[in-house]
C-alpha cells in the first residue's frame, strides 16, 4: 500500500538535493566529501567534557522549555559582549538546532497563504520550512558583481507583495558567503518596521568571517518592540554539528508563546548539551579564532586553484566556508555534480539546492584539510577546464 501525505503543501514538497546525491554515496571511502557544511574537525575537547561531567552528575531529566536559565543568560552576555546590544535572558529561547529554530519561529508567525521573502541562492531549509505551513516562497536574487555577491536592497523591498508575512535574510550566507553590512541591516529593519512585517535573520555563520572579527548583526540594531526573530547555532562556530543545539533571539512578548510552541516540537533540550553550550560559550573563542584562520587559508588556496580554470567562476566570499561557483556551460548542476561524483571521486553540492537562482553553479565546503582540498581539486580539473 502506498501511503500519501494528505496535506497538499507537503505532496508538493521536493526532497534536498543535498541529500539525494550525498545518499547515493555516502560512506564510500573513495570519494572525499565536500557536500555538507560542516567542519571536519570534531567539537573541542573541552566542550566534550562539560557534556560528559553533567551526564556522570546526573543532569538527565526534564529541563525548561525555554532552555537553562544559565545558558539563556550566557547566550545574552555572549551577544551583547560581541556587538555592544541589550538583550536580556528573557529574549533568548534554546532550540535542539538552529533548524528548529527556525521551524519554531515560522509556525508561530506565518499564517497559510502568506508571503516570504529571502534573498536567493539560499539554503533550502528555510524554503522548505516555510512551505509545508502553506506559505508562498518569493526569491530576490543575490547577483556576483565585480567578484563578489551583491543584494540590491531596492529589488528585494519592490518583491515583497501586499500579503508578505516575513523577510527571511541569511547572512553571512549559505552557500554564497554574502554578508550584509550595517547600515544595509538598518535599511531593512527600518523596512521591516515601516511594513509591519517580521524579520527572520540566520546568523549562524556570523563568526566566520574574513575582514573583521565578527560578522554585522541585527542584534544592536532591533528594539524589544520590533518583529525579529534572530537564528544561531553552535553548529559551525563550535564545531558542534551533530549537537543539533540552537537558539532564538525574539521580542520578551513572543518568547512565552516560542516556548509553548516550542513544547509542542521538542519540548526541552537535552540538559548536557546545554552544559556544553554553555562552556563554548565561555571557553571558545580561541577555538574560533583558529578555526577562521584555518578556513581563510583554505578559502584562498580553493580561490587560486579555481582561478587556473577557464570555466570557473568564482565570486570569493566574505563569510561562512563554502566555494560556490559557477561552471560554463553547466544547466543541470545536479546531474554535473553525479559525473564530478562518478569520474572525480569528489562529492559537491548541485547549486540547484539553493533554488533555481543556484543553477549552474556547485557548493564545495572548504572546512578541510589542505591536502584534501588539493587532492579534490586536482581530480576534478579535467572535468573544469
Amino acid at each position: 500500500m502506498t501511503v500519501i501525505a494528505e496535506r497538499p503543501a507537503v505532496r508538493a514538497l521536493q526532497p534536498s538535493l543535498i541529500r539525494k546525491l550525498a545518499n547515493t554515496a555516502i560512506g564510500r571511502s573513495d570519494v572525499i566529501p565536500l557536500w555538507f557544511g560542516e567542519p571536519d574537525k570534531p567539537t573541542p575537547a573541552f566542550i566534550r567534557q562539560a557534556a560528559k561531567d553533567a551526564i556522570d552528575e546526573g543532569q538527565t531529566f526534564y529541563q525548561p522549555s525555554l532552555g537553562l536559565s544559565e545558558l539563556r543568560a550566557a547566550l545574552a552576555d555572549y551577544t551583547n559582549g560581541l556587538y555592544g546590544a541589550a538583550i536580556t535572558p528573557d529574549n533568548i529561547v534554546v532550540t535542539p538546532s538552529g533548524m528548529t529554530a527556525l521551524t519554531v519561529a515560522l509556525q508561530c508567525i506565518v499564517a497559510d497563504g502568506a508571503a516570504v521573502v529571502a534573498p536567493s541562492p539560499d539554503w533550502p531549509n528555510v524554503a522548505g520550512a516555510a512551505e509545508i505551513l502553506g506559505a508562498e516562497i518569493v526569491r530576490v536574487p543575490i547577483r556576483p558583481r565585480a567578484g563578489v555577491w551583491t543584494l540590491d536592497l531596492d529589488e528585494l523591498f519592490d518583491a515583497c507583495p501586499a500579503h508578505t508575512g516575513a523577510l527571511a535574510v541569511n547572512s553571512p550566507s549559505n552557500p554564497t558567503g554574502w554578508m550584509l553590512e550595517d547600515e544595509e541591516q538598518q535599511r531593512i529593519i527600518d523596512f521591516c518596521r515601516e511594513r509591519d512585517i517580521w524579520l527572520i535573520a540566520d546568523e549562524v555563520y556570523n563568526r566566520i568571517v574574513y575582514d573583521r572579527e565578527v560578522a554585522p548583526s541585527f542584534a544592536d540594531k532591533v528594539t524589544d518592540d520590533d518583529k525579529f526573530l534572530l537564528i544561531n547555532s553552535f553548529s559551525k562556530s563550535w564545531a558542534m554539528t551533530g549537537w543539533r543545539l540552537g537558539w532564538l533571539t525574539a521580542p520578551s512578548s513572543l518568547v512565552g508563546t516560542l516556548g509553548m510552541v516550542g513544547e509542542f516540537n521538542f519540548s526541552c533540550v537535552f540538559a548536557p548539551t546545554q552544559f556544553a553550550g554553555v562552556t563554548a560559550l565561555r571557553e571558545g573563542e580561541a577555538f574560533i579564532s583558529a578555526s577562521r584562520e584555518r578556513y581563510r587559508a583554505a578559502r584562498d588556496l580553493v580561490a587560486a586553484r579555481l582561478a587556473d580554470l577557464p570555466r570557473v567562476t568564482f565570486p570569493t566570499p566574505k563569510a561562512a566556508f563554502y566555494a560556490f561557483f559557477a561552471v560554463d556551460g553547466v544547466t543541470d548542476s545536479y546531474n554535473f555534480a553525479l559525473e564530478v561524483l562518478r569520474d572525480c571521486g569528489v562529492g559537491l553540492t548541485p547549486g540547484a539546492a539553493f533554488g533555481p537562482q543556484g543553477e549552474g553553479y556547485l557548493r564545495l565546503c572548504f572546512a578541510a584539510e589542505p591536502a584534501l582540498l588539493e587532492r579534490a581539486l586536482t581530480q576534478m580539473r579535467p572535468l573544469l577546464t
